[in-house]
């Protein structure tokens, strides 16, 4: 009934599985990866017509994680997987952008791609068998794809690299690189790093490509037991071709004007213009055979020949830099009055407000997943309006794009945050680009390291980003440090890198071309360091340490440990007694299993408060400290005196006074504010005297022995 193909693979120590032929037979792929026991069923379709008018490449990927796959149920009320998470997002992310590179110019047929986590076991991520299996899943598929690509994972454990490792291997790691490439070379970088030097990451990057290479070999072994018959790749039409040349004659004068225009606006404007001249001219009338879409493609083509060839000719770029320079920075903190921490990151047209608010345990964000559960203290949130760009769009929920640069920068700054038991708080950065023209990703990185330190979070070292460009024609090639966003489009890489003066925190390459070779990585990655190096500079102009205390608006958060069998106590039946302390001290309690309780306010006041509240009800009698108490019950033998909350000690009736007492009543009655002493503790109960301390004073009395 199948016709099934399979090749085993043992990769890096570990049985690598990759199977077609069984499941989703009717996808143009299909093929099921499996490390360990971790399972992805990866499939890819391609729509075997082009939309009407269609001048663009749709390329979809969809990474899904399927909750039974753990041997969970979804929480919530539906008990449904719903909307993707930020890991599918990020990850759907990582499966395109290595991917995209290697489809012809000229084939725009539809292509989606979905990966489905079937199987979970808690150690071999899911993500690496995703990227492969789409890899292999395409290549099978007959679709037009320069691949395979291959891809790994490298930390680094114990001074050594490491290839895949395992969930639990990492969490001794100082890096989590994925890598992914072709033969030839590299397409794709991702990485989090404990500042690693540029020498490290390099060896890093190049050691997961030397060890993804198996991997290529089995798709390659796979497909040529199962692959479908190869789609014809659409040629590039002579008329098109003349048709391109004809456009670049229109607009190539205005272009080159429009390239020596230093202001953005002036820029996009000046192109506009030519655009519109070239679509006046030349746009079929009957709009069917050379459509507006068309010729407005033509003129970007154009756009590419002149920048590109301008910066390889000259070394000069668009806004008159050469290839190192990078633009004017002015770097702010504390701009803003009311919030926790702020900062104002300006470099040339990329401008960010990055805004810091310190919170509680209270404030965590719950995460639920494949891994588990747990609770995120350190968030950091990008948003891109549309007027950042000078334009009119819509608004609505983060995209992918938005979570991708929040996490990014998210990483960079993730290896210099303090730790929790250091400092307490639960952290939330939110970076509102207000200008954008080159790397905005990096220059939140920047503006985030200046809000935390500005907000008094005690950061191991500033980190800074840097966006680098490449232009590659043939042999000849530039790398740019500080790319415009135009530089971005028009060129073949996307290099960004982030850290500390000391190393690395995060790295994340796309190449738009087929490969990079190392010997570019080397140069980008030296000229990154420089360029890192200088925007510190700028950013210490403004502040270089964090400040000292919190801000003034924040709250203040003091930790006390309690012994755990008194958590009961604090807490009272069904939450009665920390209810209390919460409504009349105005403090906010957190208390942890070990008994660790957390104490939080604007302000000293509440805090302390609650604070001693609390040691009232934990605290053990001390024998020969002083009390002030009241009197809560009188009897023939002594009176029962309140010293601390839910304690009553006992007053003898021979300790009420220095005299001879003949009746209680004669010396105290309930209600009464006394001062008395605590003389010991016998059998789980207090004595007490009220005749060894001076009422008036809370002093000690010498009493002398009769006799």
């Amino acid at each position: 009934m199948f016709n099934v193909s399979r090749q085993t693979l043992n990769w890096a120590g570990k049985t690598i599985t990759l199977e077609s032929g069984k499941i989703a037979r009717q996808a143009d792929g299909a093929v099921m990866v499996t490390m360990g026991e971790t399972t992805v069923l990866v499939t890819a379709v391609a729509a075997k017509n082009i939309k009407a008018g269609q001048d663009f490449f749709p390329l979809s990927v969809h990474y899904q994680e399927k909750y039974y796959a753990a041997g969970k149920i979804p929480g919530g009320f539906f008990k449904r997987e719903g909307r993707p998470t930020e890991r599918e997002t990020l990850i759907s992310r990582l499966i395109d952008r290595p991917i995209r590179p290697l489809f012809p110019k000229a084939f725009l047929n539809e292509v989606q791609v979905i990966a489905t986590v079937l199987s979970y076991d808690q150690q071999h991520e899911s993500d690496i068998a995703a990227l492969v299996g789409a890899s292999a899943a395409l290549t099978i598929s007959g679709v037009p794809f320069m691949g395979p690509v291959g891809a790994a994972r490298v930390g680094y454990v114990n001074g050594e690299l490491v290839l895949n490792p395992t969930i639990d291997e990492m969490k001794e790691s100082k890096l989590d690189l994925i890598v992914a490439g072709t033969r030839e070379g590299v397409l794709m970088v991702e990485s989090e790093a404990s500042e690693l030097t540029e020498d490290k990451m390099l060896e890093a990057v190049m050691f997961g490509w030397r060890g993804f290479q198996p991997m290529i070999d089995a798709i390659i072994s796979l497909a040529e037991q199962c692959a479908k018959d190869p789609w014809d790749i659409p040629a590039a039409a002579a008329e098109k071709d003349a048709l391109q040349a004809k456009v670049h004659q229109y607009v190539a004068a205005d272009l080159k004007e429009a390239y020596s225009l230093r202001v953005k606006q002036d820029r996009v404007a000046k192109i506009k213009e030519a655009k519109a001249k070239a679509v006046a001219a030349l746009v079929d009338p009957e709009g069917a055979t050379v459509t507006q879409q068309m010729i407005e493609g033509m003129v970007k083509e154009a756009e590419a020949e002149i920048v590109r060839g301008s910066i390889l000719d000259t070394g000069t770029r668009i806004d008159g830099r050469d290839t190192k320079t990078i633009r004017p920075i002015l770097a702010e903190a504390g701009i803003l009055p009311r919030v926790h921490g702020s900062a104002l990151f300006t470099r040339g047209e990329t401008q960010a407000i990055v805004v810091t608010t310190l919170g509680t345990g209270d404030d965590e964000q719950m995460i639920d997943g494949l891994q588990g559960t747990y609770d995120e203290t350190f968030m950091l949130h990008y948003n891109f309006p549309p007027y950042s760009v000078g334009e009119a769009g819509r608004m609505g929920g983060a995209g992918r794009r938005e979570i991708g640069h929040g996490k990014l920068a998210w990483r960079a700054i993730h290896p210099m945050m303090p730790e929790k038991e250091k400092f307490p708080y639960t952290i939330r950065v939110v970076s509102e680009i207000t200008e954008s023209n080159g790397s905005s990703s990096m220059a939140t990185v920047c503006g985030t390291s200046l809000a935390l330190m500005d907000a008094g979070v005690p950061l191991t070292k500033p980190v800074a980003g840097i966006a680098m460009g490449l232009i590659k024609e043939g042999d000849r090639f530039a790398v740019l440090s500080d790319i415009l966003g135009d530089e971005d489009h028009l060129g073949d890489m996307d290099f960004k890198v982030a850290g500390t003066e000391n190393g690395i925190t995060a790295l994340q390459m796309d190449i738009k071309i087929t490969s990079i070779t190392e010997e570019i990585m080397k140069i980008a990655l030296a000229q990154a360091q420089q360029g890192r190096i200088h925007i510190l500079g700028e950013m210490n102009k403004a502040l270089n340490s964090a400040r000292d205390g919190l801000n003034a608006n924040a709250p203040q958060i003091v930790t006390i440990k309690i012994p755990k069998e008194k958590i009961r106590e604090v807490i009272g039946s069904g939450g009665s007694v920390i209810r209390e302390i919460v409504e009349k001290t105005g403090a906010k309690i957190d208390i942890e299993e070990d008994g660790t309780i957390k104490v939080s306010a604007v302000g000293n006041e509440p805090i302390q408060k609650a604070i001693e509240w609390i040691k009232g009800i934990t605290a053990e009698p001390e024998i020969g400290k002083v009390y002030d108490g009241t009197v809560v019950k009188i009897m023939e033998f002594g009176a029962f005196v309140n010293i601390m909350p839910k304690t009553d000690g006992l007053v003898h009736i021979s300790e009420l006074a220095a005299r001879r007492v003949a009746k209680v009543e004669d010396v105290v009655k309930e209600g009464d504010k006394v001062k008395v002493k605590c003389l010991g503790l016998e059998k789980g109960k207090i004595k007490l005297s009220m005749k060894a301390i001076d009422q008036a004073t809370g002093e000690d009395i010498k009493i002398e022995k009769a006799g």
